[in-house]
């Protein structure tokens, strides 16, 4: 029997939850935000509000299903066992991609603190280089890489939080309203191009659940944290992200790779920069540590039951799929030379754009999942109709952040998923092959 003393408060799981979300996807957000100017914050409030739907949504997906396997678990219950399937799988794929742009990110922050210009070839090279010493790092198993990335995500967490509170000191009103459409952006066209880059800083949220059987009177609790804590990090985003805007040119922002660190230069001193440098890209590669781990588990957990190839199974005495993740390293390391472009910040842009993409499929098969969920839960009438209606906004954002992300992502996006039937035509076993999966003339 649990322990109630154990288990975690409200406010414990929110303020964790909102710790999880604040990895290394907005490091290199002020950069692409500047491209829009600072009527990107309206995208921020749309982002932001997108985001609470699928958060609650999620919250009672995690409450309601009695089926393992995360989102895929959630996708079953309305596209059955190729639901689940893909659901994993462009999850899968989607973590990949991230990975990618995550080490563009540590490379870019790097490359300014160590006074180096890399060329498109160099910015690869350097990418390929930080994937694999973070795979190569994971070999020893989880314990390691979690205790290394609880200090490390802390290289985010203090300067973010830290220009949230003292930025506004050095907050010039004129630059940010200078900057407002310094392109002369169609309104609608300004807030669609920022949309998928502001989605990037909230992917995770579904991740929040994972934790109810921790936490005390989970039914009432588990939404208020996944809700709170992604509250949290919309103000948080809103908030560093604007300022930055109101202290550094927006000129010099677009051309920067590591702008946290040049809001701090430009602050304080170029060595008060450094630091901020040097701390982000730590924790850049402290989270891709984490990441590349996750993603080998996601690969094994689904050919486990069968979906991937048995390959990714196997695990060395210290639990880890070493050879899951080597197949994964050289995966990604294809996938950054394809996307090698004339400048980072260009590349970075792409990359997230198409990891957006891949990681709304699952959303939006999670979303229409959620309504044969309930029924079979036996949720009241008036509560299922208010989730259903939470569930339809954060599926209109979804496609919305879709349409957004432009048609190349898009077109991309669609190979990946359309990709995955025929990867599940290949692998699926014997024993799904059961008049569930297949038409009975």
């Amino acid at each position: 029997m649990n322990n109630p003393g154990n288990k975690m408060g409200v406010m414990h799981l929110t303020i964790l939850t909102a710790v999880n979300m604040l990895g290394s996807g907005i490091i290199m957000l002020p950069t692409k935000l500047a491209e829009v100017g600072t009527m990107s914050i309206i995208s921020w409030l749309v982002t932001a509000l997108g985001s609470l739907a699928l958060a609650w949504a999620f919250s009672k997906c995690g409450l309601f299903s009695t089926k393992s396997g995360g989102m895929g678990g959630y996708a079953e219950y309305a596209f059955g066992k190729s639901g689940n399937f893909i659901a994993n799988y462009t999850y899968a794929i989607s973590l990949l991609i991230a990975n990618i742009a995550i080490a563009i990110s540590a490379v870019g922050y790097g490359s300014v603190l160590l006074g180096v210009e890399l060329s498109p070839v160099g910015v690869c090279l350097a990418t390929i280089v930080v994937l694999w010493i973070t795979t190569v790092c994971n070999f020893g198993g989880a314990k390691i890489t979690g205790q290394i990335g609880s200090v490390t995500v802390w290289g985010v967490i203090i300067p973010v939080v830290g220009l949230c509170v003292l930025g506004w000191f050095w907050f010039s009103p004129s630059l940010y309203a200078s900057a407002w459409n310094p392109n002369k952006l169609d309104f609608f066209s300004a807030i669609s191009t920022s949309i998928s880059m502001t989605l990037w800083a909230f992917l995770g949220l579904e991740s929040a659940c994972a934790n109810m059987d921790a936490v005390e009177n989970p039914q009432k609790n588990v939404p208020i944290a996944v809700f709170g804590g992604t509250l949290v990090c919309a103000v948080i985003y809103v908030l560093s992200t604007n300022v930055i805007a109101g202290i550094v040119p927006n000129l010099d922002l677009l051309h920067s790779t590591a702008p946290f660190g040049l809001a701090y230069a430009t602050m304080f001193t170029p060595t008060v920069g450094s630091v901020v440098m040097f701390l982000m890209a730590l924790a850049c590669i402290g989270s891709l540590l984490g990441w590349q781990f996750t993603v080998a588990q996601v690969f094994k957990s689904s050919s486990d039951i069968g979906y991937f190839p048995r390959i990714f199974s196997r695990v060395t005495k210290h639990d880890a799929p070493l050879v899951g993740m080597i197949i994964l390293g050289i995966v990604q390391t294809g996938l950054a030379l394809m996307t090698i472009s004339p400048s980072l910040n260009k590349q970075f842009n792409s990359l997230v754009n198409l990891a957006v993409v891949t990681n709304l499929v699952p959303y939006v098969l999670s979303m229409a999942a959620l309504i044969p969920m309930q029924r079979l839960a036996g949720v009241p009438g008036r509560q299922a109709k208010m989730n259903t209606f939470i569930a339809l906004i954060g599926t209109i954002y979804s496609f919305y952040a879709l349409w957004s992300s432009g048609e190349e992502a898009m077109m991309l996006g669609a190979l990946v998923t359309f990709s995955g039937w025929t990867f599940w035509g290949m692998f699926i076993e014997k024993k799904e092959l059961t008049a569930e999966n297949i038409y009975q003339g």
